[in-house]
């Protein structure tokens, strides 16, 4: 048989058309595979061939046969190679389904007799047989005499393999002989393990940290999946899969794959050999692009791809993580872990704060994507507004109140009440309670909102206000006297400020006996609030009974005395009254 491209050579084909001129192509193929055949039974003898072609995975002889001969790469030794043209001892073991010669270069025998079975047990030589058929616990097997190949000594890894055996020449051993009860017993898979061992010294020593190389994907684990690499097995763990997190191989790879991946590294620790594999490798890494790409500030979008209790990872693309830190996922909530508000697979929006490409980090804020609640506050919370919200917290010294999403407002426990002294918020508040309050002054930069409770209680002042207007005649005790604002109580908790002019205090040390009383009676009245209605009688019954007294100046203001008062300016919003003396 010829190779598809092995061609008859030329001076062969002149001399036979030179010396027979009518011959037909087709007879001088036949003569040429004549002139290149051999009988089967030659099969257990060594033979010299010539190799024609070397494969990624086998290499092609001429034995002088009417086929080429096919031998293994595998079976060359370490370091060992042939080319087009060299010669190698081999020996036939059988035929493959294309009809190559399968090549061994173990030197075989088939043998004829019992006296060359005993000289191959002896030797423990390898010898050629043939599998008739599968029996009971195993094969019948041809090697000159009936022989029992048992199965798990066949090198088969189930009975469907065992089938496939049948008819097949072999390579065995003989690991029994008993020449009186014709019972022979052969080994099949010593000889296989030899030649896999072979052929993985050969390609470990072949290969090189760093090198690409095909394999097929044989098993797939929980952490990674091992790739047959021509015979040799390697790890390709999962985390050098993808550049971009793989939690389960089997979601990119499946058994019997076609994959190309890198070799990173080769080890051979006390006899154990291991290749580790990457594929992702092969692939530029997407942080050498980062800097040109992703800038702080800039908005972006991923997926949250696991989280710990400082904080969640966010892919924004195949291998391109960010860490969105726990204090950078809400402005008002103080979170202890960030799964009680993200979650592993969650499409989330994020702005960047800060990138090292050099550590491949990036730094996000969830919070920030939201925008600053505290950008607009003095425009939507103006002081002297009033707002309504939830108690989120109490100390000792007021009460929190939440007015949006990151703005808190607090109500000092001195603007909890108007009317009675407050010892603790909780007096007055729960947390979760909704209370109305009103804005008595904001601070952007700090952060801080004051707010007021009882600013938007109704008090005494404000119902005296309410009841009274500009011009009123009203009636006051002087509680302080000064020459520019005199205090007058116009009721229990309502004060009013009355503008005195200096001359109008002078008397303030030495009451007067002009309006009719006595000394006595006048310090009784400064040291301690009067009887208005007693107080009244006295001053009409002395009047009366003194007509000289509508003549008399008007009397000295002073602390404690009572005295009407003219109502100029009511403000209710800054709850204040103003009078004069009327």
């Amino acid at each position: 048989m010829i190779m598809p491209n092995q061609s008859i050579p030329e001076s062969q084909l002149s001399a036979e058309s030179n010396s027979e001129p009518n011959q037909s192509f087709g007879e001088m193929l036949s003569q040429y595979e004549k002139s290149h055949s051999r009988k089967a039974e030659d099969g257990g003898k060594q033979l010299v061939g010539t190799v024609i072609v070397v494969t990624a995975e086998s290499i092609f002889l001429d034995i002088g046969f009417k086929s080429e001969g096919i031998l293994p790469l595998a079976v060359l030794q370490a370091g060992e190679t042939v080319k087009p043209g060299d010669k190698v001892t081999v020996s036939v073991k059988g035929r493959d389904p294309e009809g190559y010669y399968e090549l061994t270069r173990a030197k075989v025998e088939r043998p004829k007799d019992w006296a060359a079975l005993e000289k191959a047990f002896a030797e423990k030589a390898t010898i050629v047989g043939t599998v008739t058929g599968v029996i009971k616990g195993g094969l019948s097997v041809d090697v000159g005499v009936r022989a029992f190949m048992p199965g798990s000594r066949s090198g088969a890894r189930d009975a469907a393999e065992m089938e496939k055996l049948v008819e097949q020449e072999i390579l065995c051993r003989i690991i029994k002989l008993d020449v009186a009860e014709e019972d022979v017993v052969v080994d099949r898979r010593s000889v296989v393990e030899e030649e896999e061992r072979s052929a993985k010294d050969r390609r470990y020593s072949e290969m090189k940290e760093g090198e690409t190389v095909n394999g097929t994907v044989r098993s797939i684990a929980d952490y990674g999946a091992f790739v047959d690499i021509g015979g040799v097995d390697a790890l390709l763990h999962v985390s050098d899969i993808a550049w971009s997190r793989v939690e389960k191989p089997g979601d990119v790879l499946s058994v019997g794959q076609q994959i190309e991946a890198k070799v990173l590294k080769i080890t051979n620790d006390s006899g154990k050999r291991r290749i580790s594999l990457g594929i992702k490798q092969l692939q530029p890494h997407p942080w050498d692009a980062v800097a040109g790409k992703y800038k702080v500030g800039e908005r972006v979008r991923g997926t949250v791809t696991r989280i710990a209790e400082f904080g969640a990872f966010v892919e924004l693309e195949p291998g391109i993580e960010g860490l969105i830190h726990v204090s950078e996922m809400s402005w008002g909530k103080k979170l202890r872990s960030a799964s009680t508000l993200v979650k592993a697979g969650e499409m989330v929006d994020a702005v960047i704060l800060g990138v090292n490409s050099g550590e491949r980090r990036m730094s996000l804020g969830l919070k920030q994507a939201l925008g600053d609640p505290w950008a607009e506050v003095a425009q939507r919370f103006a002081a002297g507004s009033a707002i309504e919200g939830p108690v989120v917290s109490i100390t000792k010294f007021g009460a929190f109140v939440q007015l949006s999403e990151g703005v808190e407002g607090m109500i000092h426990i001195s603007e909890m009440s108007a009317d009675k002294r407050i010892n603790h918020p909780q007096e007055v508040v729960k947390v979760g309670q909704v209370v109305r309050a009103q804005v008595i002054a904001v601070d952007t930069e700090k952060r801080q909102l004051r707010l007021s409770l009882k600013q938007l209680i109704p008090s005494g002042l404000d119902e005296y206000i309410a009841e009274h207007k500009e011009g009123d005649i009203v009636t006051g005790r002087m509680i302080e006297v000064s020459p520019g604002n005199s205090r007058v109580e116009l009721g229990e908790g309502i004060e009013g400020r009355c503008r005195m002019e200096a001359t109008s205090t002078a008397a303030e040390k030495k009451p007067p006996k002009a309006a009719g009383l006595s000394t006595s009676e006048a310090s009784s009245t400064i040291r301690s609030k009067p009887d208005l209605s007693s107080l009244g009688s006295m001053l009409q019954a002395r009047w009366k009974g003194n007509s000289a007294a509508s003549d008399a100046k008007p009397e000295a203001v002073r602390t404690g005395q009572i005295r009407k008062f003219r109502i100029t300016k009511l403000d209710a919003a800054a709850k204040k009254i103003e009078l004069q003396l009327a």
